[in-house]
């Protein structure tokens, strides 16, 4: 099997636990509130990281890890699991979850081009099509999953959905969604400079140090430690969050790292960024809802594009 391969597949796994994560997630978001599930499943990620590094290395915390490898990969965490995930938040306030996941679907986009540009990564017209093909479904996906007029959009404080964004908010919103795709591209891109051939969930672990660091600031600024000790007491929360975190966190996180470094980080990138096709058939199977025909169309033309880029 080529590094190609394995670097694809991995990619594969990766849009898998993430779309278990993102149901996980979900469910404990309702119950704690983002802030406290922000931190709390680097907290966890953290310390799976840990205890898989000291099963397999004896250590803790990949302290052998060069400086040159803690600075970029540090910077990888902030940029894609700190930054990326809050603008992303964001946007869902101002525009609602469908624009902005419209918007985020240029992330394998932009990460090919950066990596064009810094790492020097040529992709063939056969990469390019099956990157097309891919973006292309899970856009389709996406815009099947559109909610009526007026349920996706922003929310005042009261709750209430207003009809449609002001033009300021809204063109705020999108700017923060491609901001977010922007820091999910440099994430990679980062991580690909700093994790070299090092073990990706040593690398991972880094990531994640650099981005726990920085929502326990955001936790102590905005007074919410509180909300995280409370969510604590909440037993459903902290089982969703668990799983959510062993695949997310641990386990996706480093899978997406392996695949950087295995294969062409666009590659990675758009193989990765399925999880909204994925995501169809147990989100239907668990909250009931219909499958439209927008959603197969896209789910057969989003399988199809990976198929091109596992034959690259």
């Amino acid at each position: 099997m080529t590094a190609g391969s394995v670097g694809q597949i991995a990619a594969l796994a990766t849009a898998v636990a993430w779309t278990i994560t993102a149901l996980a997630f979900e469910h404990a978001a309702k119950r704690i509130g983002a802030i406290a599930l922000n931190f709390l499943r680097l907290a966890v990620g953290f310390i799976l990281l840990g205890l898989w590094g000291l099963a397999t290395k004896g250590a803790f915390l990949p302290l052998d890890a060069p400086g040159g490898a803690w600075l970029w990969l540090s910077a990888s965490g902030v940029a894609g699991l700190v930054i990326g995930d809050l603008l992303l938040f964001q946007a869902f306030i101002d525009v609602g979850s469908r624009v902005s996941m419209l918007v985020y679907a240029s992330a394998p986009a932009l990460t090919a081009v950066l990596g064009f540009a810094i790492l020097g990564e040529r992709l063939g017209a056969a990469s390019l099509g099956g990157m097309a093909l891919t973006l292309a479904g899970i856009t389709l996906v996406v815009l099947g999953r559109g909610a009526p007029e007026g349920k996706d959009a922003p929310q005042d404080r009261a709750g209430s959905a207003s009809a449609a964004a002001p033009a300021a908010r809204r063109a705020r919103g999108i700017v923060l969604a491609f901001g977010a795709a922007l820091g999910q591209a440099g994430g990679l891109i980062l991580s690909k400079i700093g994790a070299g051939h090092m073990d990706p969930f040593a690398g991972t672990q880094i990531r994640v140090s650099a981005a726990m660091l920085c929502f326990g600031i955001i936790v102590a600024v905005a007074g919410a430690g509180g909300g995280v000790i409370s969510a604590l007491r909440d037993r459903k929360a902290v089982a969703s969050l668990t799983v959510g975190s062993f695949f997310g966190p641990f386990l996706g996180v480093s899978l997406s790292l392996l695949a950087v470094q295995s294969t062409k980080a666009g590659i990675a990138a758009a193989i990765m960024s399925i999880m909204p096709v994925l995501i169809i058939a147990p989100y239907a199977l668990i909250y009931g809802e219909r499958v439209k025909a927008r959603e197969i169309l896209g789910a057969i033309a989003a399988v199809a594009g990976v198929f091109v880029l596992f034959l690259v």
